[in-house]
């Protein structure tokens, strides 16, 4: 008969062992696999894998450059390349610009006109919101498998898009899916064509994790959808001048310097009709606003203000 202490000794021994198997087994999978994806600019570029899972991927975006920028990630139909953006697509974005900055709004629309068919194709998957010079922001999106180009076109201080300068980069995701799972939210943010920008919860100072989802989406004006946009401002700050800053088909929209006064801290950019996804901030006390990049966005209610005391 087996002595009960050896017994006890032995199933110790070999629950220890599986959990050390775990935690080996846990180790070796790389951050990719577990839905951590790290980007960096230093100047008009994204660092970032070539090559990423598919399913909820968290974004962790250092800025290190002395401009705002942003994450978009756009799925494109199969067989366009990036080859096909720079010599179909920016070409017609440079025209389309130039002519607003001379103030010829007709010839902008005939460039923007030549858009080839395909582009209506793009489907935009997330990323985050503007993010200002030396901040690092968290978004969480569920990537879907396929040929993906990781953009931002905010625009340099003579009018020409960050895209022109380096700013897009093709990206493959993989049918393979990672492990994350979304975030546990302590906010929900509804977006809509109809309702603008509702904050659903109230807020305190420290770390948020806000759900956002969006009811609906369209195409305004500036041939965008609508966004989420987290930033805080202090007494200097317009909010007129914000507003007008967010429309990008404005000579001065989304172009360098940013206004006086505001520091963009992310958020969570295009997504589809009856998409959710997440970002993460952390709130110090003073002056919000949740706002999206279209045009006279104030009066779409496409601008949500509140306060962290």
């Amino acid at each position: 008969m087996r002595n009960p202490i050896t017994i006890c000794l032995f199933l110790l021994t070999l629950l220890s062992c599986k959990t050390k198997e775990k935690e080996i087994t846990t180790s070796e999978k790389s951050p990719l696999e577990l839905g951590q994806v790290n980007v960096s600019t230093k100047s008009m570029e994204f660092f970032v894998s070539d090559t990423l899972y598919s399913g909820w991927n968290t974004f962790i975006y250092n800025n290190e450059s002395q401009e705002v920028h942003f994450i978009m990630m756009d799925l494109y139909p199969e067989g366009i390349t990036i080859e096909n953006t720079k010599s179909e697509l920016l070409p017609l974005f440079d025209d389309g610009m130039r002519y607003i900055m001379e103030n010829q709004m007709d010839s902008a629309m005939t460039a923007f006109g030549k858009i080839p068919e395909w582009y209506q194709k793009v489907k935009f998957l997330g990323g985050t919101g503007l993010v200002s010079p030396k901040y690092t922001v968290k978004s969480t999106v569920y990537l879907e498998p396929g040929r993906y180009m990781m953009e931002c076109y905010v625009k340099m201080f003579n009018g020409t898009w960050h895209t022109s300068h380096g700013m897009l980069k093709e990206i493959i995701v993989k049918n393979e899916v990672s492990e994350l799972t979304p975030p546990t939210a302590t906010a929900q943010i509804d977006i809509s064509s109809t309702d603008g920008i509702l904050l659903k919860d109230s807020l305190s100072s420290g770390r948020q994790v806000f759900q956002t989802n969006f009811i609906d989406q369209k195409v305004y004006e500036n041939f965008v959808g609508h966004d989420i946009n987290l930033v805080q401002y202090d007494a200097t700050a317009s909010l007129d001048s914000l507003v007008l800053w967010m429309n990008w088909m404005n000579p001065r929209g989304l172009r360098t310097p940013a206004p006086a006064g505001f520091t963009f801290l992310g958020g969570m950019n295009n997504l589809p009709s009856e998409s959710k996804g997440f970002f993460e901030a952390d709130l110090t006390p003073g002056n919000y606003v949740l706002i999206s990049e279209v045009p006279k966005a104030d009066k779409k209610q496409l601008l949500f203000k509140f306060s962290i005391y």
